[in-house]
């Protein structure tokens, strides 16, 4: 909290998103079982030595108001909704190997659909769900900070979960007035479940976006997202909350757009070699107002990266967030299967001995 209100601590802090490790751990049946009650996951992070955050969480429920039809077949999830403008079809499938879900078919295929959805959305509500943001304050301690979602913003929910970049794509370009008409819907309707967000008990709101700059260019950004992110920045600063931009992906294309939005941080900032910008570089990226958050690769805590080399990794990661109190220490973007527990413990050791700040 010292960083992110302008201040320096005594070293960098340190947060590891541990949600997809968890999974996996729980999926295997690998989970110790003193880690298996409610509060587990937040003792886990404690004894890893890392500062907890996220499993992140949205503070409201959906309520439908549409026909909507659920099954399961062998892997896969399909779920059917009826609107008077047609059936809307989704398809997630369970894939082994990796311990996630995939999207092989989306609710929109074609700005046909649209009518349709903005249908589904015109009939879903919310209703607030604040009890485990309340909860966690007494969990977390003061090993980390309790952070609740707000909904993606409507492009990017359109470009992630609903129907893809590239029928987003096709659709801007084939029926551009419809594709209008559909993010009207989406942003009013989306902007309740904002409102639930702002009033949860969360001491920070953060927009999941997911933004890669190799999907999302700045006219995109301009046009769809940004007005988004202003306004629910402004509204989380009027109500004494901390914001953030969950930003996984590419960084050089948008991050400088991104950081002028106003966000307190931008958080699971993916550095070279699996993103494009060195953290040395980052600053030259960044508005000087905005912490940057991120700079482990998820999967350099496999063993497809040797001992030697992670150790070597973070120190030089830690050699540039200790010249100014303007980062935190994550990972880019989580912990991920099959990773080691020892490694993750590791990183306390390092920030233990080369965190402190060298100005």
């Amino acid at each position: 909290m010292a960083v992110l209100k302008g201040q320096k601590p005594d070293r960098i802090p340190w947060f590891a998103d541990l949600d997809y490790w968890i999974a996996y751990l729980n999926t295997e049946n690998r989970m110790p079982d003193r880690y298996k009650n409610r509060q587990g996951v937040y003792q886990l992070s404690r004894d890893l030595g890392a500062g907890f955050y996220l499993q992140g969480y949205f503070p409201f429920r959906e309520i439908h108001e549409y026909e909507e039809k659920v099954e399961t077949q062998g892997n896969q999830r399909i779920t059917r909704v009826t609107t008077p403008y047609g059936e809307l079809r989704q398809v997630e499938a369970w894939l082994p190997d990796s311990f996630c879900w995939s999207w092989p078919e989306n609710f929109v295929k074609s700005w046909r659909d649209l009518k349709a959805l903005s249908y589904m959305f015109a009939h879903t509500f919310y209703q607030p769900d604040y009890q485990l943001g309340a909860d966690r304050y007494e969990w977390i301690g003061d090993n980390g900070i309790v952070l609740c979602y707000l909904p993606r913003s409507p492009f990017m929910m359109m470009a992630v979960l609903l129907a893809g970049i590239e029928t987003v794509s096709f659709a801007l370009a084939d029926a551009p007035d419809e594709f209008e008409e559909t993010m009207a819907v989406l942003t009013g309707n989306l902007d309740m479940a904002s409102e639930l967000a702002l009033h949860s008990p969360a001491e920070c709101l953060m927009i999941p976006d997911n933004i890669s700059s190799e999907m999302v260019g700045k006219k995109l950004y301009a046009r769809y997202v940004r007005p988004f992110h202003e306004r629910w920045v402004k509204r989380i600063r009027e109500a004494g909350k901390i914001s953030c931009v969950h930003v996984d992906g590419t960084l050089k294309g948008l991050v400088r757009e991104i950081s002028d939005a106003g966000f307190d941080f931008i958080e699971a900032m993916t550095p070279h070699p699996v993103g494009d910008l060195p953290v040395e570089e980052w600053t030259n990226w960044v508005n000087e107002k905005v912490v940057m958050w991120g700079g482990i690769p998820g999967g350099h805590f496999t063993d497809l990266i040797s001992d030697e080399d992670f150790d070597a990794f973070v120190i030089r990661v830690l050699k540039t967030m200790t010249t100014e109190p303007r980062y935190v220490l994550g990972v880019a973007d989580q912990v991920p299967p099959c990773s080691r527990r020892e490694r993750i413990a590791r990183v306390r050791t390092l920030v233990d001995r080369y965190g402190g700040y060298s100005g």
